[in-house]
């Protein structure tokens, strides 16, 4: 008799497909061979007649005996039931497990037991896990535990829910993608290459994680979904070695922003939709209000509708409008615009505490007031709105613009290449009611720091 390897390996090196070789190779009982032959001989006597011949046996039978500890006490912990040990032993020799002292042998066509814990496993079967009763388990320590989490781990999970909030759709996609689609987001080097890939569709480590959603998304748009936001929390690799990777989290919009309704409201998603996003989810992850935005975006990005936020030379996150050519070669129909967050590189906020910090409010009236620049058309607003900021940080509680003329009117008015940017700022005192002389020297101090940080002037 030969043990089930030896069967399964020697006929597939012959070729040959029997029932006996189906069977045995599956491991069905050793010490049935001979008592079922003489079965299957008896039956052929009984219904055809005839003289059997001896029986021929070559080598020795398979010893499958073995013992293994029985242990009462176990049940409780593995199993979590409280089961006696008389209703234990009794149920392994139901079984037909021979029982001598603390040691239990399996009987020869139960192969698939291999330890004390496969004992406990048919014990507890008949005995029903049904009735198993779901328990706490006792603290180490008493108290409130610790968590378990790491920063990162947490910031993720904001992550997450966050964007989640925001009306997107969870993707998970494949880490791996094909070499075209890898180049065209910075990567598809040998560095990152796969030796044995799944597939020729997934021969590379993605670079980014806008790749796999605008795959997802070009697959819906195929199937009549139009209007998508995805998104996706997971790590993309700048390389091969166990560090180069990065945690990313990233969403993307394609197709209009609202439903088709009476009242006009839809309209095709924009730069501004993504800058919101990356924002909300900045903010959700502690991130300084004030940051720098630049316009030194990758070659998949579009350079006149997209953007980095970062705080000095770190890169917190990138929004904007996806390259019309990189939208065709993903075949995505429709402008996309999406937001890529760093979440490793977002500094993590002062305050420590999970609440929230008291509200503080002024009793004492805030004043606006209203400046216009003239300035050139290539300075961006948020210069300007980041100057009038730092003129005084203790009173100036916001800044925003509310207009913008630009165009030829514009620059018939105020010169070629002029345009105006109007801005409010709210100054918000804190102990006092201010006087008009007070309120004129910060807007002096606004309008200093505007022309200084845009070189333009006050719009008369």
């Amino acid at each position: 008799m030969a043990v089930p390897i030896t069967i399964a390996a020697t006929g597939r090196a012959l070729k040959i497909n029997s029932d006996a070789r189906y069977r045995f190779e599956r491991g069905v009982d050793p010490a049935f061979t001979l008592p079922g032959l003489e079965l299957a001989t008896q039956m052929i006597l009984d219904l055809c007649g005839g003289e059997a011949g001896s029986v021929v046996q070559d080598g020795a039978p398979i010893d499958t005996r073995r013992i293994y500890q029985v242990n009462p006490a176990r049940v409780v912990s593995l199993v979590g039931m409280d089961i006696p040990e008389a209703t234990q032993r009794a149920t392994l020799e139901a079984l037909g497990f021979t029982l001598d002292g603390n040691g239990a042998t399996p009987p020869s066509w139960r192969p698939d037991i291999l330890g004390d814990a496969d004992l406990i496993e048919e014990v507890a079967r008949i005995a029903s896990l049904a009735k198993l009763k779901g328990a706490p388990m006792a603290r180490r320590l008493p108290g409130v535990p610790k968590p378990i989490l790491t920063p990162l781990q947490v910031r993720e999970r904001t992550a997450r829910r966050t964007i989640a909030a925001l009306g997107y759709n969870e993707c998970v996609t494949y880490s791996f993608i094909d070499a075209k689609a890898a180049a065209l987001f910075g990567g598809g080097s040998d560095a990152v290459r796969v030796e044995n890939p799944i597939s020729s569709e997934m021969t590379h480590l993605r670079p980014d994680l806008l790749p796999g959603l605008l795959t997802a998304a070009a697959r819906n748009q195929s199937r009549g979904f139009m209007d998508q936001g995805l998104f996706e929390v997971g790590p993309a690799f700048q390389g091969g070695e166990p560090g180069d990777q990065h945690l990313e989290a990233a969403g993307l919009l394609v197709g209009a922003a609202a439903p088709r309704d009476p009242h006009g409201s839809r309209r095709m998603v924009d730069v501004y939709d993504a800058k919101a996003d990356a924002e909300a989810v900045l903010a959700a992850l502690g991130a300084p209000a004030r940051v720098q935005i630049s316009r030194k975006v990758a070659a998949w990005w579009h350079p006149g509708r997209s953007g980095v936020i970062g705080l000095g030379p770190t890169l917190l996150a990138t929004f904007g409008e996806v390259h019309p050519r990189i939208c065709q070669a993903m075949g995505v129909k429709g402008p996309a615009v999406a937001f890529t967050l760093l979440i490793a590189n977002v500094p993590a906020p002062k305050a420590k505490s999970p609440t929230r910090p008291a509200l503080t409010t002024s009793d004492l009236q805030a004043v606006d007031r209203d400046f216009a620049f003239v300035v050139d058309a290539r300075v961006e607003a948020l210069t300007a709105v980041n100057a009038a900021l730092g003129a005084d940080k203790a009173l100036i509680d916001s800044v925003r613009v509310f207009d913008q003329f630009t165009g030829d009117k514009a620059e018939a008015q105020m010169g070629p290449g002029k345009k105006s940017i109007a801005l409010t700022v709210r100054l918000q005192p804190q102990t006092a009611t201010l006087t008009e002389a007070e309120i004129e020297a910060v807007s002096a101090k606004v309008i200093e720091k505007v022309a200084k940080a845009t070189g333009g002037t006050l719009r008369g």
